[in-house]
């Protein structure tokens, strides 16, 4: 064991976390799932998502009879959706082809939907006694600073160069341990903007700390401006006060998730009425606009409030097109702006009309 993982592993053994909620139980199921959620986001925003669903599907067996829906109802407000449309189909890809056992086997776990390099390392080491490097954004800058790699690790180069160290200071003893070590070490003290170099067992000897430029690595993505495109959400209010939403296809944006029908501008908002649902009565309502940015761009949304003269009779329930109760948060997979906006139109109608 080279000196960085004993090193690594004395400090783990002390300061390491070691009661999170998926290493009380260290199946490949929970590890598999806590990866999948800890993608691009911090430990204290999944746990509260990794136990509501776990409690709705304790197994993967639950998990690849569920629908997506119910898999997406789950997970919104997590953000990056491709994570839990992945997660359902490679569920049902190991209950069918792998008699719901995770394969020890790192290509064959990369062969499964969602599951990178980095993840089936973390499965594969974590959960299953095996040996594989680890490379998440907390291991890139850990061992980023500690060589003083530069670059930024979005490209090839520097990606080959950490994973090779990766590779060099991954023990063949105590392998689940190191993994979790060196992603503890990352998140608890060399954390992105002030790291906590005072406490780190690695302070004397860090190539980065020793050059007092600890922030500099690893290097940033190059920064460019995003573009911002426009769009109009029809809220379209039934005479018993009730709200459509749409199934968005299965692919691209919010894909699978259900939102408020989109639109190109007010004109189109009152064209798609007519179309799907009934004719509007009045002039309806401009709401708040809602603006949510991407990691490629920002969304400017028009929310537009329109009150239907009759209550559709084609749109009904399995189909992609179904309205709920203005009072309630539907029980559907719905991105963020999405819910926020659906619960802002409910306390703005609580208690008042539509101006006609």
């Amino acid at each position: 064991m080279d000196a960085f993982a004993a090193r690594l592993l004395d400090w783990f053994d002390l300061h390491g976390r070691h009661d999170l909620p998926w290493q009380r139980d260290a199946s490949p199921y929970h590890v598999w799932l806590s990866e999948i959620m800890l993608q691009q986001t911090q430990v204290g925003t999944v746990i509260p998502y990794y136990e509501r669903f776990t409690a709705a599907f304790p197994t993967l067996e639950h998990l690849a009879a569920a629908t997506q829906d119910e898999v997406l109802a789950l997970w919104s407000g997590l953000g990056y959706y491709a994570r839990a449309r992945n997660l359902h189909r490679a569920a049902q890809q190991l209950v069918g082809e792998h008699a719901a056992r995770f394969p020890a086997d790192l290509d064959a776990l990369q062969r499964l939907p969602g599951i990178g390099r980095s993840t089936a390392g973390a499965i594969l080491s974590l959960a299953l006694g095996g040996r594989a490097p680890i490379l998440d954004g907390n291991v890139k800058r850990v061992l980023a600073r500690y060589h003083a790699v530069p670059g930024w690790p979005g490209t090839t180069a520097v990606a080959r160069e950490l994973w090779q160290l990766a590779e060099r200071h991954t023990p063949r003893q105590r392998v689940a341990d190191y993994t979790q070590a060196i992603m503890d070490l990352g998140a608890t003290l060399c954390v992105r903007a002030r790291p906590d170099c005072a406490r780190c067992p690695f302070e004397r000897d860090c190539a980065a700390h020793r050059k007092g430029r600890e922030t500099a690595f690893p290097g940033s993505k190059p920064r460019r401006s995003l573009p911002t495109r426009h769009t109009t959400f029809v809220l379209a209010l039934t005479p018993g006060r009730e709200l459509f939403l749409e199934r968005r296809p299965a692919q691209g944006l919010w894909g699978g998730l259900w939102s408020f029908p989109e639109v190109g501008d007010a004109r189109a908002a009152r064209a798609f009425c007519r179309a799907r649902l009934a004719e509007v009565s009045g002039r309806g309502r401009s709401l708040a606009p809602v603006r949510h940015s991407f990691s490629h761009f920002h969304l400017e949304i028009s929310p537009l409030l329109l009150t239907l003269s009759r209550t559709p009779t084609q749109a009904g329930e399995g189909r992609d097109l179904r309205s709920w109760p203005l009072g309630e948060l539907p029980d559907v997979g719905l991105a963020a702006p999405v819910q926020r906006l659906w619960l802002s139109a409910g306390e703005s109608l609580g208690a008042t009309e539509i101006e006609e």
